[in-house]
């Protein structure tokens, strides 16, 4: 997949049937819409294009109003955005920088600058509650009509369902906020998972005896947290079980090396003695949350915070202990 900041890039192509999204969490109703893209792109001749935006255009409108509350929680990092929509199997996406241009331009402009003259789009494929342009006043009935007065065509996918239940972004969000993993994997399709590179931290868990891998969440505000049974892939042949606590880990002081951002941590029950210390750093690897334990705690001492990891590292045991014998 050709991954483009932008649509003025010489390498664009000239023309392409297309998708629009934020695809935060690349759900099952994105995947079955991806899916007919690729299909209609083949059609026509041209690639597949998915067209989609960062910051979220809420993200952007709650900085502009000074209203966090605006924001929503983020389910991917822009790098898992970007694999989803490859494994999907789309030939190119072009990341749009949202900002008050862009937010500003009429749904006529929107159609005639970034569609036609930007992408060269001969179809267009959105969901049922598609809004565009200025003040969200750009809906499909329009979109339609611009379709059939300028040339490409037009498309609609209906709401998709699992058993009974609506797949949205929104609904991801609300199961990984509740905890409840075993949803959320149905409704994306696989297990909610979080990838990116191993980063050096404080070494705190290193002295306490829990060495663990540190992934920064570029957003502030992750739709999941807490702490985790988890899997690692990427580090060894087989995946690793492990637990991982992902959020601002409230028992640390604020001011410490990674200044209250939101870290993924995971300490991996079995480490793999190849890896030696240092071995993970620079790695890119694939945490899997399987199941969760609880929220963040906050603990008043490094003597509570360590039994409070050693009880959640018995925990995630005994929960993968239950997996094993289930497939048994």
């Amino acid at each position: 997949m050709k991954i483009f900041r932008g649509f003025k890039h010489p390498d664009i192509a000239p023309a392409c049937a297309l998708t629009i999204g934020n695809f935060d969490g690349v759900h099952r109703g994105h995947q079955a819409m991806l899916s007919l893209l690729k299909g209609e792109a083949q059609q026509r001749g041209v690639p597949s294009c998915a067209l989609t935006f960062e910051p979220h255009p809420r993200d952007f409108f709650a900085a502009l109003t000074h209203n966090p509350s605006l924001a929503p929680a983020r389910v991917g990092t822009l790098r898992d955005k970007l694999l989803d929509l490859a494994h999907s199997g789309v030939d190119q996406t072009v990341v749009l920088p949202f900002d008050a241009r862009l937010a500003n331009l009429s749904p006529q402009a929107f159609i005639n600058e970034v569609l036609i003259q930007g992408l060269g789009a001969r179809y267009v494929l959105v969901g049922d509650d598609f809004r565009f342009g200025q003040r969200r006043t750009g809906d499909y009935a329009m979109l339609d009509a611009a379709g059939l007065k300028q040339g490409f065509d037009v498309a609609r996918m209906n709401s998709y369902e699992v058993h009974g239940l609506r797949v949205s972004s929104s609904a991801v969000r609300e199961a990984l906020s509740q905890g409840r993993m075993a949803d959320a994997t149905r409704l994306m399709g696989h297990p909610y998972r979080i990838s990116g590179h191993v980063v050096h931290g404080r070494k705190l868990g290193r002295s306490l005896g829990f060495k663990t891998l540190n992934q920064r969440f570029s957003h502030w505000k992750p739709a999941a947290s807490g702490i985790f049974a988890v899997l690692v892939h990427g580090l060894a042949d087989t995946p690793l079980m492990g637990v991982a606590n992902l959020g601002i880990r409230p028992s640390l002081d604020p001011n410490d090396v990674n200044g209250g951002r939101v870290l993924l941590e995971t300490h991996c029950l079995d480490w793999p003695d190849h890896l030696g210390l240092e071995g993970a750093y620079g790695k890119i690897v694939r945490v899997e949350l399987l199941h969760k334990l609880h929220d963040e705690l906050k603990y008043d001492s490094l003597i509570a915070l360590t039994a409070g990891i050693r009880q959640d590292c018995e925990h995630a045991r005994a929960y993968f202990a239950t997996l094993r014998h289930h497939d048994h």
